[in-house]
Order: structure tokens, then sequence, then C-alpha cells
């Protein structure tokens, strides 16, 4: 069973897996949103992870569980949403694991939980965790790793993966923004990096996080964490890289972060008062103005976890706009 199959990662992981011919049950809120192929050769039930009989029924009969559904929006009108599907939907995913004897759950989480590099070179599963966390989505995701671990003690097989920022071909959905930042700048419509663009962050590609998936279920140790992780890479060295892939690089503006911060107070603002989406907010421009390199050593070793270079990502992923773009201009002209 899949949840979370008509997002980035869960689509490519379940086209994945019936590509290895094995059966596969997802549990969806919108059946229009999965790809032709996927309703095709998978079992579709409908229903989300905050309905208890919804997920006992996709559940049935499966010996494996794959837990990505999650809400990563920046922003939510409903302040209770966040727990609601991070944290409850992931505890009646692991009752319900329990209950119908599931020989292994993968919990997929996020390497946003580990804390910013700061003065400490070096982060991996061993690093202590933060007290504090700047977003939502941070918070819920520690919160629903807990249960995780609660539920390991209680005889249920957990594994946990924690993807850094992933990219390449996929839905270009929220939780695909890296790969909507690349189309932007080929097509020359992004131009800004917030602050002097020195803070690192870290790129998986896409490939390579589903491929980690799978490892975590063959190979993963119960109650243990590993880090899907890529490339680390400052924002400068990103769209450098991106250029010269591409063989044009365009001028970005370096905007100082007080006047970002401003920006998106004022998104913040509105958010607050008319409802309408933030494309920013504080507290995630400050999570973006962190260093936050991480290490995907403990999945090599114990995974066999591979990483594809920046430079190759990045190539892959443009031929793969490129070749969709005149898909797209194909059926336009049709």
């Amino acid at each position: 069973m899949v949840t979370g199959a008509t997002g980035f990662i869960g689509s490519r992981l379940v086209q994945e897996l019936i590509n290895r011919q094995i059966q596969v049950n997802v549990l969806v809120r919108s059946e229009k949103k999965l790809s032709p192929e996927i309703r095709k050769s998978a079992s579709v039930f409908p229903g989300d992870i905050t309905n208890k009989e919804a997920v006992d029924s996709a559940m049935e009969n499966c010996d494996f569980v794959f837990h990505l559904a999650g809400f990563a929006n920046i922003w939510s009108k409903d302040k209770t949403l966040p727990y609601r599907i991070n944290v409850e939907g992931t505890k009646f995913i692991l009752e319900a694991a329990l209950k119908n004897s599931i020989k292994k759950v993968v919990f997929t989480s996020s390497a946003g939980i580990f804390p910013p590099s700061g003065q400490q070179k070096v982060v991996n599963e061993m690093s202590p965790l933060p007290d504090f966390y700047l977003t939502d989505y941070e918070k819920t995701k520690r919160a629903a790793e807990e249960l995780c671990i609660e539920f390991c003690s209680k005889g249920l097989n957990t594994v946990i993966v924690n993807p850094s920022r992933v990219y390449g071909p996929g839905p270009l959905n929220k939780s695909n923004s890296v790969t909507i930042l690349i189309k932007k700048y080929i097509k020359g419509n992004w131009h800004i990096i917030p602050g002097n663009g020195n803070q690192i962050g870290n790129y998986a590609f896409i490939d390579d996080v589903v491929n980690g998936h799978i490892r975590a279920l063959e190979k993963g140790t119960s109650g243990e964490k590993y880090i899907l992780g890529g490339t680390n890479a400052s924002y400068n060295e990103f769209f450098d890289t991106i250029g010269e892939v591409k063989g044009k690089k365009y001028r970005l503006l370096h905007l100082p972060i007080p006047v970002v911060s401003v920006f998106a107070a004022f998104e913040q603002f509105c958010a607050d008062n008319f409802g309408k989406p933030p494309l920013i907010t504080p507290h995630w421009l400050k999570r973006y103005s962190q260093n936050r390199p991480v290490l995907s050593q403990k999945a090599i070793e114990e995974l066999s976890y591979s990483v594809t270079p920046l430079p190759e990502g990045i190539e892959k992923t443009i031929i793969w706009l490129n070749l969709m773009k005149r898909e797209n201009e194909k059926n336009c002209y049709k």
C-alpha cells in the first residue's frame, strides 16, 4: 500500500513498483490526479489517511506500506490541518499496520527535522535534534517520527527515510518546487536570490530518492532513520550549475534578506487577514536562509543508496522539461 501516490515522490515510487510487477494499493483523495498508467495498473482506494475505515480498506491483504502522504504547504487557513494530516494521519496508518500484521512500514519524513549546520559542519542521523522548529511542517514531521519509534516498541517494523530537497522529472506541484525553479530559470523567468546566495542546501535527484525508499524496505533496520540526500550546494552554486548545463547563464539579483523579509511579512498579513495563500512566510524565509547541508553516508553504507551528481541530475531534468515542452506544443497543434 502507498499513501501520497499523487505527490511528487509518491507517484514516481508507485510507477517504479508497478514496473517491478509489484501489486500496489493506493489510497487517494482524487483518482483524477493519478497518471493513466497508475489508474490502470494499481488498485485504487478512495479516501484519505484521516479516515480510519478508508485506511483499513486500502491496507487489507497488503504485506508492506509506504507512507508518503503529508501536508507540506507553507500555510493553511485551517491551522489544525498540518497536525491532523501529518501526526494523526500517521497514527491511523501505524495503528492499521499493526492491526493488519504489516511486515514493514517505510515512513517518509524530511531532512528538515535535522538542525541547520551553524558552526557544525556535519549534519547526519546522529546530530542532536532541535528543541524548536520554525515551521509546522518540520514540527509535525518530528512528532510523526516519534510515533513511528513508539510503534516499533509495540512490534511494528518501521523505518524512517528523510529526503532533502528533491528535484527531477515528475508532477510539477508544490512538493516539486525545485524543478519548478529550474524550469523558470532556464526560461529566463527567475531573477533573484535572497541574501548573498551562500546558504547551503542539499539537492537530491528523484530517481535516487525513489530507489532509496525501495532499499529502505529491503534493507532498512527497524527504528532507524536514513537521510536520502544528494549534493550539498549553495544557492549560487545551484544556479551556476543550471546555467552551465543549459549553456546560458542569467544574471540574478541578490536581494538583501531584510528586503525579502518585508515582502514575506506582507504576504503573511494578506494570508492571515484575507485568506490569500502566501508565496513565502517569515518563518519559511528564515528556514531557507539557514545552512542545511546533510550527509547520506548511512544510507549509502546500509542501504546501498546512490547519489546522482548535481550536474547530471540537472541535465536529466532539463532534458525532461524540454521533452514535456515539445509534447505540450504538439498537443496544442493537434
